[in-house]
């Protein structure tokens, strides 16, 4: 099982890598700057270079950089555009000190201009930040679908693949909690949803999973996390995620309303559910 949780970046690559371990964790997840957005910290290619030491002894796992929430592709506001492009050429460029990671990002929201226009402004910017030598794959990540917010159907997910030249680059994040809230029924039809995952997008697209319970019932188009076990989802449906013949084998990270002591104690009830 590749677990773990959602770790702050401020002391070093080698320090995260260190957290992870002591809450039984063999991979974690980060902000490549502050969530709000901003200026990222200065690579300190000596921590670089420790952790990819470290993680050779350990047997680590691939680990996963978050994108800042403000970084919205597909806004009306062209700063707000020029922002996100900004900060994806810059995150992606700092994301090779790590070779063959994972950056994951929210396709944005279209603020009233439209799906259509919303998938085109997104592969507008992803067409210019990819390239051709990048060890990173990009993920979009599943969508609650509040208000104007893109990607909370698999075939606006699809659309926005299809609209990008280097195709090979991408993949997908599956959110549970925001799947959910988004409509689609893990907890009763966890293979329908996966089987329609596949029609739509290609299993093979899945790279990495969050799991999050949620504080809101099916197709609330709310996101808000809850503890695992302690929402809608419920334990049971993360027993079968986690033995999932799809999904076992993919990174899955925590961000559930926790510290990392109770990020350990999530982290060991999922362990125990494997089978």
């Amino acid at each position: 099982m590749i677990i773990g949780a959602h770790l702050s970046a401020s002391k070093g690559y080698t320090h995260m890598l260190e957290e992870a371990l002591a809450i039984g964790a063999n991979t974690f997840q980060f902000f490549t700057r502050n969530p709000r957005g901003g200026k990222a910290k200065d690579i300190d290619e000596h921590d670089i270079q420790s952790f990819l030491d470290k993680s050779k002894e350990v047997h680590f796992k691939t680990i996963l950089a978050h994108a800042p929430y403000t970084l919205n592709c597909c806004s009306a506001n062209p700063d707000t555009r020029r922002f996100a492009l900004e900060t994806f050429v810059d995150d992606l460029k700092r994301m090779e000190y790590t070779p063959n990671m994972l950056y994951n990002f929210h396709p944005g929201s279209h603020v009233g201009q439209g799906e259509e226009v919303g998938i085109k402004l997104i592969c507008d910017i992803l067409n210019q930040v990819l390239f051709e030598d990048m060890t990173t794959t990009v993920l979009l990540e599943t969508m609650a679908g509040k208000g104007s917010e893109m990607g909370k159907t698999f075939e606006e997910l699809r659309a926005i693949i299809d609209g990008v030249e280097l195709g090979d680059k991408m993949g997908i994040c599956l959110d549970t909690c925001h799947v959910s809230d988004g409509g689609y029924d893990i907890v009763n039809h966890l293979d329908a949803v996966l089987e329609e995952f596949d029609r739509i997008i290609g299993i093979d697209r899945l790279k990495a999973l969050h799991l999050n319970d949620s504080k809101n019932p099916l197709g609330a188009h709310k996101d808000r996390h809850e503890k695992i076990g302690e929402g809608y989802i419920g334990t049971e449906t993360f027993e079968k995620i986690v033995n999932h013949k799809y999904l076992k084998d993919l990174p899955m990270f925590l961000e559930t309303p926790n510290e990392l002591d109770g990020y350990a104690k999530e982290i060991a009830l999922l362990k125990s559910l494997c089978k």
